[in-house]
């Protein structure tokens, strides 16, 4: 080495000393960053309580008004200022469970054969088309219903059930196509392909020590899937089964357009009926007063209807995994 490189590299600053400027920028970088991200978290908490709060106030002549007498009469008559949502919530709630009866085993079974079964090309082009008929808009969804779907119900599917079981209460009543079982066959189209997605994508996460590990048993696929897969991802499923149910609590457009819109309650599921989305839609722009408030209180109904299966859900799953954790 030269006297002059050695007096050249003598006289560079430290490195740790060359961007101060830039350290300086960084340091502050990582005060701000984590306090902005705390702030928007509190933000959408925030938000939620804004939104239940604006409802309750808005509600509050109803809840004051109408007592608790709104949960159990069925009656919606705004010339004698009588409102009572028991019809709404019978049928939100039976048209919900009845699209899951539809969608569950089908959603399911669409996800184990596209993540344990389907070639990769044919799982490619499958999910490509359910994310696009998850993408569908409702109000396409219920023009369909209304032109294929309902006239498909009425004959030949409620006129068979109607010859073979009418005697059920389930199944009593003229065939009008227009009812719970349209609205629960259209639910169920609406949210199987939610289910689907996020089922497959569990599944999919499922480690594959878990099904060499069961084949080096011995067991066939049908037992893998079974016996390792599905207990595996069940807390997974289970939370895509209740995102699902939770896209069919609160569907609008495509169920008003199917249902029937009959402010009444019966078994049978040949009935027309509403649901709360429906009939707050179909109403709430003529409405005002005590009529209005009556609509936004059936709003919070369907929030906390919506909010105890959420935590009904999530106890599920905690029971579960904690569960697991101490088999393990």
């Amino acid at each position: 080495m030269t006297d002059q490189d050695s007096t050249a590299t003598k006289s560079e600053p430290p490195v740790k000393n060359r961007y101060p400027f830039t350290r300086r920028l960084l340091r502050i970088s990582d005060i701000i960053f984590p306090n902005f991200t705390r702030l928007i978290a509190w933000l959408v908490v925030a938000l939620l309580f804004v939104i239940l709060g604006v409802l309750f106030l808005e509600a509050w002549e109803a809840i004051r008004v109408n007592g608790w007498g709104f949960f159990t009469g069925s009656t919606w008559d705004p010339v004698r200022g009588i409102y009572e949502a028991l019809p709404a919530i019978y049928g939100t709630l039976l048209s919900s469970l009845l699209a899951l009866v539809i969608a569950v085993p089908i959603s399911i079974g669409t996800a184990v054969f596209l993540s344990e079964i389907a070639s990769n090309w044919l799982h490619k082009v499958a999910s490509f088309i359910i994310e696009i008929l998850a993408a569908i808009p409702s109000v396409i969804i219920g023009l369909w219903g209304i032109y294929v779907l309902v006239p498909f119900v009425r004959d030949p599917i409620q006129k068979w059930l109607g010859a073979s079981l009418g005697s059920l209460p389930f199944f009593e009543g003229p065939p009008y196509g227009y009812g719970f079982m349209a609205a629960a066959i259209i639910l169920a189209i609406m949210i199987i392909p939610i289910i689907t997605s996020m089922s497959r994508e569990v599944l999919r996460s499922v480690p594959n020590t878990q099904r060499e590990a069961m084949l080096a048993l011995g067991a066939t696929r049908w037992e893998t899937i079974i016996k390792a897969v599905l207990p595996y991802g069940w807390s997974g499923l289970v939370g895509a089964v209740i995102l699902g149910l939770g896209r069919a609590l609160g569907e609008t457009m495509a169920v008003t357009m199917v249902i029937g819109n009959s402010y009444d309650m019966s078994i049978s599921l040949f009935s027309p009926g509403t649901t709360i989305p429906a009939k707050v839609a179909g109403g709430f722009v003529e409405s005002y007063g005590l009529e209005r408030a009556s609509l936004i209180e059936l709003v919070l109904v369907l929030f906390a209807i919506t909010l105890l299966v959420n935590v009904a859900a999530r106890l599920l799953v905690w029971r579960t995994t904690r569960g697991k954790t101490v088999k393990e």
